[in-house]
């Protein structure tokens, strides 16, 4: 793969400044995504480890997406960055195809990996990458039970309590952020499209594309049971204030909403009546992965980490506290898994849901769906010249990408 010339001389100033801690003994790096609470939890996961270990010392720090993903390929070119680097499973296929984390297969036993879910464990050309503490990081249907006593199985449905609950400018009967493609892909499922093929070749100019934009423009434009504008700050806040029946998120949210005092609950997005298709969204498994340029003396001791914090103690901790879904199949039967009512419908709705994309072209999918995605939303492309501009937009932005 090329590199541009600043991105060479960025990553051998970052080496030449951080190399040092991959080279210390006597020090783990770790770059994550966790949220303010998690963070909390692995500090002190962390503090117990040390403790066991004198002499060590472990560093967590969190990095934003975009500045885990670039910051962590810059530095690993240049031989540095963290030991360890934690996030969702569709920063792998770029993480390999620039060949900056190891192949995990070589440095864990064949007995080991068997311990997981298969949908913890993120391969690419063969090899496994990523090994994930747990699954899901998808998006699903959340009401407030004392707005909303039993979720809307079908569209049609929530369609219905939608128009009689919403009085705007208060009270909406769904709220999402229609603003991120990401948030709109279960219905693109629900029609039966999807982003790319088996080769990564964006798909989205088609007839299911057109059929959902419209389908989501109607729930504002034509129900309106979703205010005018609505970004992800804006739905979190109107269900927070009781002001929403209905959200579309992740569990993410649980927390704050738990904070907030809402007693809710979570149900499948609902089926789409024309089609007979529950929505989809997308699912990834949220793991860790290892720093290419970590020195073969020090791999040892950052797989032994590495196993403590995917060991069951650790999943569980993470399962009671937030309500995550495993990966170790040894926790499956634990009453904190299997009588969590909220662990259960989180995967009932990724039992439709669809694995994310890992390889690099999702990254131009995303950048090509959104200015038209939001031009349908503002009112200045119809459904069908955005999927045009849509596919078009992605076959260059994947040429770009290869040159």
């Amino acid at each position: 793969m090329r590199y541009s010339l600043a991105v060479v001389l960025c990553a051998v100033f970052i080496s030449s400044c951080a190399k040092s801690t991959l080279d210390d003994p006597h020090q783990i790096v770790i770059w994550h995504q966790l949220r303010p609470d998690e963070r909390l939890v692995l500090k002190s996961l962390l503090a117990d480890y040390m403790a066991k270990h004198p002499g060590l010392k472990i560093t967590a720090l969190y990095k934003e997406t975009e500045e885990l993903r670039s910051g962590f390929q810059i530095a690993a070119i240049g031989g540095a960055g963290p030991d360890l680097v934690y996030g969702p499973s569709d920063q792998v296929g770029p993480f390999e195809a620039m060949e900056i984390i190891l192949p995990l297969d070589t440095l864990f036993t064949t007995e080991y990996v068997s311990r997981f879910d298969p949908k913890g464990l993120v391969y690419s050309h063969g090899h496994l990458y990523q090994i994930a503490d747990r699954v899901g990081n998808h998006v699903m249907l959340v009401y407030n039970k004392a707005l909303i006593s039993k979720p809307p199985q079908t569209m049609d449905e929530l369609i219905k309590f939608g128009e009689k609950f919403t009085r705007p400018p208060n009270y909406y009967g769904l709220v999402w952020n229609y603003t991120e493609p990401y948030f709109f892909i279960p219905f693109l499922t629900g029609y039966g499209g999807w982003v790319m093929d088996s080769l990564g070749n964006p798909t989205l100019d088609t007839p299911q594309m057109v059929a959902a934009l419209k389908f989501m423009k109607a729930l504002r434009d034509k129900y309106k049971i979703v205010p005018k504008s609505c970004d992800y700050e804006t739905a979190d806040a109107l269900f927070k204030e009781g002001k929403a029946a209905m959200i579309i998120n992740g569990p993410w949210s649980f927390g704050d909403y738990k904070k907030a005092g809402i007693d809710f609950g979570l149900a499948r997005i609902p089926l789409i009546g024309e089609t007979g298709i529950w929505p989809g969204p997308m699912v990834s498994p949220l793991g860790f992965s290892i720093n290419a340029s970590v020195p073969k003396w020090k791999i040892p001791e950052v797989v032994e980490l590495m196993k403590y914090l995917l060991s069951p103690e650790v999943e569980l901790t993470y399962t009671k506290r937030f309500d995550t879904i495993p990966t170790r199949k040894d926790l499956y039967e634990d009453p904190a898994v299997r009588d969590n009512p909220l662990v259960r419908m989180s995967e009932y709705q990724m039992e439709v849901g669809r694995p994310m994309p890992i390889v690099p072209e999702l990254r131009a999918v995303w950048d090509a769906m959104r200015p038209s995605y939001q031009a349908v939303l503002g009112g200045t492309e119809t459904p069908e010249q955005a999927a045009k501009e849509m596919q078009k937009s992605a076959l260059e932005k994947i040429r770009e990408m290869n040159e």
